[in-house]
């Protein structure tokens, strides 16, 4: 059960950011065939290799085993800039949220 949901976790992160297996092992410094093994159930990767696909989505390990988030790069990516906003600009970002979340 949980390795089924590792790969298809990963699968899903991969494909959300719209790269190949290929460009993932490669960018990763593996090699191009790596990632084709791990999301073909043929091996795991190491745990040292584990937190550098979570570096690589820009997400934290609790991140990746959060399926509740269906994009945790871009979700991530919008608490980081709220971070630079001043208190004014955060409140109307909230109220846009609020907004759309009642369509």
């Amino acid at each position: 059960m949980f390795d089924d949901f590792f790969y298809s976790r990963l699968t899903q992160l991969r494909i959300n950011k719209a790269v190949s297996q290929r460009e993932m092992s490669l960018s990763m410094g593996q090699s191009e065939g790596y990632m084709t093994k791990i999301e073909s159930k043929v091996s795991l990767p190491s745990m040292t290799v584990f937190f550098y696909i979570c570096e690589y989505f820009g997400i934290t390990p609790r991140d990746f085993f959060d399926d509740s988030q269906k994009n945790p790069e871009l979700i991530q990516k919008a608490i980081d800039g709220l971070k630079q906003l001043d208190d004014s600009d955060m409140q109307l970002i909230l109220n846009h949220i609020n907004r759309l979340q009642k369509k």
